[in-house]
């Protein structure tokens, strides 16, 4: 009898202890951030929604070699390294800084990345970043342009990095871009001549697309690709092709890849990328990302 009585006082609390447990199992996580959308900082050229975290302190060595279409004669363009050195600090988690120096052009270049808007898992569906940077083209000379003036020198470059994580394995990511170069349009040579005829716009618009897919434990294919959508019909330029594989090593990730664009600066390989893969112009490069 009492065996009877204690089973009678305890099967409701077992009852309400099991509707706890299922109520904790059916619920649905809230606000929880979708992470590692991208392993690096960069898909291959394009900006990735990745920012370094609070207080990470980056360097990223990254070349470009000169096209392998030339075989033998430069070692498949080995003999023509540009290379680009950039840091990178984490100002918090919202917000990342870089200051660069590329030998494409003599270029150096200062940027800003920060988030707009983070994924939700069962929520907001995208990561969105804002980026914009500017370049300094140091290569230009007074001997050669005359009426040259520092604003000539400059170029700007807006985007807004949008991607989603689809799966473990795959992440894709558009990127709208406008880009503003105060190049050699309005630069004379000397007999007072434009260099170019009919000259590319200075204000440039391109649509950014990206994407990762992870095919082994430290091991993803990624590839990246620019349309320009305002280049003028006399340009000898070409939209940026980039395929390649990311290795993640502990502390830093080898991005090895080969594109048709030797700049490593947005505004360098949105607008002047001058390679053609159906006539082998495409080069070997690297990006080795290392944080501290």
């Amino acid at each position: 009898m009492k065996k009877l009585i204690l089973l009678l006082l305890f099967l409701p609390l077992s009852i309400f202890a099991q509707d706890d447990l299922l109520k904790e199992i059916d619920t649905v996580e809230t606000n929880v951030k979708v992470e590692s959308a991208f392993k690096s900082l960069k898909i291959i050229n394009l900006e990735s929604t990745k920012l370094a975290a609070k207080g990470d302190f980056y360097l990223v060595v990254a070349h470009r070699f000169d096209y392998v279409k030339n075989g033998f004669d430069d070692f498949f363009g080995m003999d023509n390294a540009n290379t680009q050195i950039k840091f990178l600090y984490g100002v918090n988690d919202w917000l990342t800084v870089h200051a660069a120096r590329s030998g494409f052009q003599e270029t150096y270049d200062l940027g800003v990345k920060y988030r707009l808007k983070s994924q939700i898992k069962n929520g907001f569906p995208f990561a969105i970043v804002g980026f914009s940077s500017v370049a300094v083209n140091s290569e230009l000379k007074k001997e050669d342009y005359p009426l040259l003036k520092f604003a000539n020198r400059l170029s700007y470059v807006t985007q807004i990095l949008i991607s989603r994580k689809f799966t473990e394995k795959l992440s894709l990511e558009i990127a709208p871009s406008y880009f503003h170069e105060n190049t050699v349009r309005d630069i004379l040579d000397t007999n007072n001549q434009p260099i170019i005829p009919n000259p590319q716009n200075n204000s440039q618009f391109a649509l950014g697309l990206g994407g990762r897919y992870k095919f082994a434990k430290r091991w993803s294919v990624n590839i990246d690709y620019a349309a320009h959508l305002n280049r003028a019909s006399e340009s000898i330029y070409k939209n940026p092709l980039s395929i390649g594989v990311d290795l993640e090593t502990g502390g830093h990730v080898f991005q090895m890849h080969f594109t048709n664009s030797r700049a490593m600066h947005e505004s360098g390989y949105l607008g002047q990328t001058s390679g053609d893969w159906s006539k082998g112009e495409i080069a070997f490069g690297f990006n080795l990302v290392r944080v501290f």
